[in-house]
């Protein structure tokens, strides 16, 4: 490699980031972490990816959030990844958190989706293949998978730290009482619940209803948030900008070209999110970030991170300036309660 492309991570770099215990383990995780769910895939610029990359390590960015049909096409995430790791990050590897998932789609057949051990340690190992690592440092489960015993599913991610090839394992998309016998079960088999991965945002405040429609458990009685409080086990929190429409760049009404809500293809945002009534708590979330000097994807993040059991937020990025602006977002410190009563009554589910 030319030595006027060798990276060397920045010597101040943990000095602004805030670093925040994850439940009862040991594991500190940045309160800002990358995912790379869009904008790292084959179809995307390699480039780009590696300055994002480079930049967020350098402001204290340790942790790099995967899954194994992240792309487009499913896996190029991961191969992507492992390339820029091997050319930048290798040395820094023991200073890194990265993790992966396995759950969704990912193959054809009976053994490329959802809960099975045979799908997860096929998955996992491909992981670390694409990726070109021995081990990562999170294992999870991406979704419940009710066809599959909770005993299996758990006893796979067990397997995965008993061999060496995750330090920890989490869960992804689960429901307050499968949390709950999902961290039984794998306390049983001396490997502890580390982490929850679930969608958290002004906009989508299911994990704190102690009585909502879970779809794959039908009606829960228990707060997500609360039972991972009682259990010791971390939240990492993932569209905690709704998709982007807890940023300034729907706040006229209309769908910016090349925007997810101007997209026909896209299955998580479409222009007809963007409601009168969504319009008028945008725009007020707006001011109160104002007041703060904060845009209101700065507000956002604060405003998931107010919460002491929420451990991080997911944000992505598709540049190095979106980057920078999010994590500036902990520049202005925690919300008041004042301001946290402000915004109560905006931020609301989106109907």
């Amino acid at each position: 490699m030319p030595l006027a492309s060798r990276y060397l991570a920045a010597e101040d770099r943990y000095d602004t980031m805030t670093y925040r215990r994850t439940g009862r383990s040991g594991l500190d995780l940045p309160a800002l972490s990358l995912g790379l769910w869009h904008n790292f895939g084959g179809t995307d610029s390699f480039e780009t990816q590696r300055a994002v990359l480079r930049r967020a390590f350098d402001l204290g960015v340790t942790h790099f959030d995967l899954a194994n049909n992240y792309g487009p096409p499913y896996g190029s995430a991961e191969e992507n990844f492992g390339r820029h790791l091997a050319a930048d990050l290798k040395p820094y590897r023991d200073e890194l958190i990265l993790s992966t998932k396995a759950g969704y789609d990912m193959w054809p057949g009976p053994y490329g989706d959802h809960g099975s051990r045979k799908y997860l340690i096929a998955s996992l190992n491909q992981s670390l293949t694409r990726m070109g690592v021995d081990y990562v440092d999170v294992f999870y489960h991406h979704r419940p998978d009710p066809s599959t015993p909770l005993e299996e599913t758990m006893g796979a991610l067990a397997s995965a730290v008993q061999q060496g090839k995750a330090l920890y394992v989490g869960v992804s998309n689960y429901s307050a009482e499968r949390t709950r016998e999902a961290a039984r079960i794998l306390g049983d088999l001396g490997v502890p619940l580390l982490i929850h991965q679930p969608s958290y945002s002004m906009l989508n405040r299911h994990i704190e209803n102690p009585a909502h429609q879970d779809a794959y458990d039908g009606e829960q009685t228990e707060s997500l948030l609360d039972v991972v409080g009682e259990l010791g086990v971390g939240t990492i929190v993932f569209s905690p900008l709704q998709q982007g429409l807890l940023t300034s760049k729907y706040l006229t009404g209309a769908a910016p070209a090349g925007s997810r809500a101007a997209r026909t293809d896209s299955p998580f945002l479409s222009s007809g999110a963007l409601t009168e009534d969504y319009l008028s708590r945008a725009k007020a979330l707006n001011e109160i970030a104002a007041g703060r000097g904060q845009t209101l994807a700065q507000l956002a993040l604060a405003w998931v991170l107010r919460d002491a059991r929420v451990t991080s937020a997911l944000i992505g990025a598709s540049s190095v300036a979106q980057l920078e602006d999010n994590v500036a977002a902990l520049a202005a410190g925690p919300l008041t309660e004042d301001e946290i009563a402000a915004i109560e009554p905006l931020a609301q589910q989106l109907g």
